[in-house]
């Protein structure tokens, strides 16, 4: 090989190994910025602490920005960072960038950190690469942030109704993941031609009673703390159920007898007694008492003072609301012996048996036996 060949052979060697060294970075030069990676969604607990990573290709002199969507609107999305800067007054996030060892292929990996991940956390993020004005390109991915039921407010809170309508119920709950719905009854009750529970938002309860009233739950459970829970009051106005303890009392003249009357109602009746169908009012013969135990339960007695001969006979205890009404009729008679309770009472035969300011001889007897008994 002559001087001028070994030249040439030099020459070429020295080009093949420069084209080698530069045909990397002309192709690079070439390439168009890329997204390679970016994380999967990720289901977190209040108070984790989540990292969301981009990787990117040939990107290196592009501005890359993470962004947090505003599903209700666009325009107002949160521009969270540009680059490693962050661009909101918030110490819970932060970026950084990592850069591999091969710089042939350029690349690097922007990781956003939430620390203390709240509620408001939940949402799409976006990693972008600005590549020019007005162009981008984007990756995208979920976080999703475990919260507890939440019952809104345009659920059910109260209904009336009357009997024989139809009564629907409406139970709507938030949270992550989405809670399921389910209808029980207090103290176990049964629900109406359903059972003891109904699994959906809305509960309907057809052709009423009475019986069908009072307080139904709904409950919203995802498995995140102990779920929420609301109580609906159901009210079913009724026309008013009137029942006696006994049909019949009997009692011996100048004593004392006490009629007594259970009313169910909704609204809250009226309440009248008669006496052969004349409205009875309070006086020295008669005293009407009315208990409201509940909202829709109600106690009346009549008590019938030193019976005289005129006032056995039959009594009605009558109630009535805005629905209608009911009674019942009571007779009261009259019998040879003293009936106990209530006559054997000395403090109240005080008055009624002695006729006057001072005690008969049978309540000085009746004082007696009882000192006797408690002092021999």
């Amino acid at each position: 090989m002559n001087k001028e060949e070994a030249w040439i052979h030099s020459y070429r060697a020295f080009f093949i190994f420069a084209i080698t060294l530069l045909f990397p970075m002309v192709v690079i030069a070439q390439q168009n910025p890329s997204i390679s990676f970016i994380s999967k969604e990720q289901v977190v607990e209040i108070g984790d602490r989540v990292e969301v990573k981009c990787t990117t290709q040939y990107a290196n002199d592009y501005p890359v920005v993470w962004i947090k969507v505003n599903p209700d609107n666009s325009n107002n999305n949160l521009f969270i960072s540009r680059g490693s800067t962050i661009n909101i007054p918030h110490s819970r996030y932060s970026v950084r960038i990592e850069m591999p060892s091969n710089s042939h292929y350029p690349s690097s990996t922007n990781i956003l950190t939430i620390d203390r991940i709240q509620e408001v956390d939940t949402g799409r993020y976006l990693c972008e690469v600005i590549t020019g004005a007005g162009s981008f390109i984007k990756a995208e991915t979920d976080v999703f942030v475990r919260i507890p039921p939440i019952i809104s407010d345009n659920s059910t809170r109260s209904v009336i109704t009357t009997v024989g309508a139809d009564v629907d119920l409406y139970c709507y709950a938030s949270g992550f993941p989405p809670p399921s719905v389910s209808w029980r009854r207090e103290k176990q009750r049964l629900i109406p031609a359903i059972g003891a529970l109904y699994r959906g938002n809305h509960l309907v309860l057809r052709n009423v009673t009475k019986d069908d009233r009072g307080t139904y739950y709904c409950v919203a459970d995802n498995g995140v703390s102990s779920g929420a829970r609301r109580s609906v009051g159901v009210e079913i106005e009724f026309v008013p159920y009137v029942t006696a303890e006994r049909s019949r009392y009997g009692q011996a003249l100048q004593y004392t007898a006490i009629l007594q009357c259970h009313v169910e109602s909704f609204p809250s009746p009226s309440i009248e007694w008669y006496k052969d169908g004349i409205p009875l009012t309070d006086n020295q013969h008669y005293e009407i008492s009315i208990f409201a135990t509940s909202e829709e339960f109600s106690d009346t007695s009549l008590k019938v003072n030193r019976i005289e001969k005129k006032q056995y006979g039959n009594y009605t205890r009558k109630a009535t609301n805005k629905l209608g009404s009911d009674y019942k009729m009571i007779e009261l008679f009259e019998t040879v012996n003293v009936v106990c309770p209530p006559a054997c009472d000395p403090f109240l035969n005080f008055a009624n048996a002695g006729h006057g300011l001072f005690p008969s001889a049978s309540v000085i007897f009746t004082f007696l036996v009882i000192f006797l008994t408690i002092f021999r």
